[in-house]
């Protein structure tokens, strides 16, 4: 039960809480104008009520006294046929009697109307004694007056006693039926204050019907239009057919929204305009531009700055920039944004590593946009540069400085130690011990004049440096390689298999670049083919063809049955000084050779290839395209690409 009432309570609070002030107005005042017309119709009602028992009282008194008065003497001389004659001629002649009874001294009633004793005796068989009221005085001589209520009304009861010369013979009780006028007034007075109460209402009801038609609704309407204008719709309009000051007030707003309209048509295409170039200039800057709000929310964004921070398919314009950031840079540029946007800073530079949507190295610029004045900021912009290559290059730089310096360092101590014993001990040491050191001398200056020209034909690479492409006779180069290792292959036991097509036709490609090719690879596979293995070149060309127009390609494959290369070391292979002999510990390299391969093949449009298990032996191969007898030779623009420089 308690919870049904707090229910119903909260449910009334709830719907009294959603009415606007003036209703709560209008209903309070309703209420009190309500219950102040009912308090005087109820106390009108209660006037009449009164006086209408107050004429009962006196009419039924003035009726028991005369009643008496004819009745007394005829009771006096037992004369009960007369006093029952009268008796009914008088309750027959008003209806304002309800009943009239006779009772003797001792309370006995002996005759009555609408019965008497006989029909009692006979009916009930019992004897009838009247029902004085307590305070009844007995054998006073003024008679009593009550009232109880009945279905039919308030009847009124008058006691008479009945005296002849002094003597007290019984008592007449009559009893007055209510006043029809008095009821019939009362009912009407209660009819007209309910149909009062509810004409007030009704009426104020339809105030309230009327005040939404002629005033709420056109103001709602006002307020509607008021607000399609402040979003940029200056077509609305207010069609209501009203006078007086509200339809000069629609008027008004109508006249306001033509001259809008014909405004916005008339700087419609010159803000287009200007928008459009703003757009296109942010689009094509290169680095990622942000424009925020002072909420935080995004107001533009071109396209660099959603590629580096994977929006491409989101919709972050009217959203939260720090949503839609990566965790990194939402963590650092979190507190910043706010104090920029409270005014505490101007600007703000961050370097910040990211990982999504890539791994890369970003720096962020975050300025204040100041008003014309400069008096207060309009929001912050966000400077997005990807600096991950020039990290990069700048690592890479550092790596190559470190990794050059520590193989230039490795022979030039050797050849240092053995000059200086030399120097010193040249007279002390045997002539066989000399030559051991002078030859230890060259052998380390060979190593360093590898290692130089390693480094200067990787620098001529990657310098920007134009080589003439013309057709190249694979065959040639081939067989100009393998005389230029075949004593080397002889003195460690390796055979060299050479498998060139005969009809094979001549490549676009440099000679020179291609011959260094095949060195660097016949060198390596020597390098790292044990006593009794095998070297081979071949070289084929493909069935299938890139085009109609075009000849299908040359493959070139180097292959031995040396060590192999392990799975984890295959990505790295070519990245500038890695070194297998890193791992075996056994052989000597700068480890420049494949990344001078990978950037010589790079230059004649193709990509080197390899295959590889370790203990089996290694493959590298790679295509190039055939030469057209017709096209005249080119001059190709090197690939600007830097590598990695690894140390393993």
């Amino acid at each position: 039960m308690l919870s049904l009432l707090k229910t119903i309570r909260h449910a009334i609070a709830t719907w009294w809480s959603e009415f606007t002030l003036q209703t709560k107005l209008l209903a309070v005042a309703t209420m009190v104008v309500s219950l102040v017309m009912s308090g005087l119709t109820f106390w009108a009602v209660n006037t009449i009520q009164q006086d209408a028992r107050m004429n009962d009282t006196r009419f039924g008194r003035d009726l028991g006294l005369l009643l008496a008065a004819n009745v007394a003497s005829l009771v006096a001389d037992n004369n009960l046929t007369e006093v029952a004659q009268f008796s009914q001629r008088f309750y027959s002649s008003t209806s304002s009697v309800r009943y009239m009874l006779y009772a003797d001294e001792n309370g006995e009633i002996f005759f009555g109307i609408p019965f008497w004793d006989a029909e009692v005796e006979n009916s009930l068989t019992i004897k009838r004694r009247i029902q004085l009221p307590e305070d009844y005085p007995g054998d006073g001589e003024k008679p009593m007056v009550r009232q109880h209520t009945t279905p039919d009304g308030i009847v009124t009861d008058v006691f008479i006693p009945l005296i002849v010369n002094k003597k007290y013979l019984g008592v007449l009780a009559i009893g007055i039926n209510p006043n029809q006028t008095a009821v019939i007034s009362t009912n009407f007075t209660r009819d007209v204050t309910i149909a009062v109460f509810i004409t007030i209402w009704v009426m104020v009801i339809l105030a309230g019907v009327i005040n939404a038609l002629t005033i709420t609704k056109p103001i709602k309407e006002l307020l509607v239009g008021v607000k399609q204008i402040a979003t940029g719709n200056f077509k609305q309009r207010i069609d209501l057919p009203l006078g007086g000051e509200l339809g000069e007030l629609i008027l008004s707003f109508n006249e306001m929204g033509e001259r809008l309209e014909r405004y916005e048509e008339q700087n419609i295409e010159e803000l287009t305009a200007e928008k459009a170039k703003l757009e296109t200039l942010v689009s094509t800057i290169a680095d990622g531009a942000v424009l925020i709000d002072n909420n935080m929310q995004v107001i533009l964004v071109n396209p660099t700055a959603k590629r580096i921070f994977g929006w491409e398919n989101a919709d972050v314009v009217g959203h939260n920039v720090l949503h839609h950031l990566p965790p990194a840079v939402q963590m650092e540029i979190t507190r910043p944004l706010y104090e920029m946007a409270a005014g505490e800073c101007e600007s703000a530079e961050f370097r910040i590593f990211i990982n999504q949507p890539t791994p890369r190295t970003i720096r962020i610029l975050l300025t204040t946009v100041l008003n014309v004045q400069r008096e207060s900021i309009k929001g912050i912009a966000i400077t997005v540069q990807d600096i991950t290559r020039e990290v990069e290059l700048n690592e890479a730089k550092s790596q190559f400085i470190s990794n050059v310096s520590h193989e230039l360092r490795t022979p030039l101590f050797n050849i240092k130690t053995y000059i200086e014993t030399l120097h010193d001990y040249g007279e002390d040491l045997a002539l066989q011990e000399r030559q051991e050191f002078l030859q230890t001398v060259n052998h380390e200056t060979d190593r360093l004049t590898r290692l130089v020209n390693d480094v200067l034909d990787l620098s001529k690479l990657e310098s920007g440096r134009n080589y003439s492409f013309d057709g190249v006779d694979l065959a040639q180069a081939i067989e100009q390689t393998l005389r230029t290792y075949q004593l080397n292959a002889k003195d460690k036991g390796v055979e060299l298999i050479q498998e060139v097509d005969p009809n094979l036709p001549l490549v676009m490609g440099n000679y020179d670049l291609l011959v260094q090719v095949f060195g660097n690879l016949i060198g390596n596979a020597l390098k790292f083919t044990k006593f009794g293995g095998k070297v081979a070149i071949r070289a084929y060309q493909l069935d299938f063809k890139p085009s109609h127009t075009q000849s299908a390609p040359v493959r070139i494959e180097i292959s031995d049955t040396g060590i192999g290369i392990a799975t984890e070391d295959q990505h790295s292979i070519f990245e500038r000084f890695f070194r297998v002999e890193n791992r075996v510990h056994t052989l000597e390299g700068t480890g420049l050779g494949l990344s001078i391969v990978r950037n010589i093949i790079d230059r004649h449009r193709s990509k080197v290839h390899l295959v590889s298990e370790v203990g089996i032996g290694t493959t590298f191969w790679f295509d190039l395209a055939a030469f057209e007898e017709k096209a005249p030779a080119i001059l190709i623009e090197p690939v600007a690409e830097v590598s990695k420089i690894t140390t393993v």
